[in-house]
């Protein structure tokens, strides 16, 4: 992981301002949705892309008991 030497204070409400030259870098627009994830060391933010639990693919998703799954992939399952 690459540190890009910016910090940021969380502030009373639990907010931290992501800069817009990161925004920009990873094309993050105002109401996209972040992931997060942990591990007992650190905290990990993603932009949010809804993809296919099987190929990874975005285009033509459907919800299957919970997970979304392309159509390819469902025709596949058969």
């Amino acid at each position: 992981m690459k540190s890009t030497g910016i910090v940021r204070k969380v502030d009373e409400l639990g907010r931290i301002v992501l800069p817009i030259e990161l925004r920009r870098t990873l094309h993050i627009e105002i109401g996209d949705a972040i992931e997060v994830y942990v591990d007992p060391e650190r905290i990990t933010l993603r932009k949010y892309n809804p993809a296919c639990i099987f190929c990874g693919n975005f285009e033509n998703m459907t919800y299957f008991k919970g997970k979304l799954v392309c159509d390819k992939c469902m025709n596949e399952a058969g």
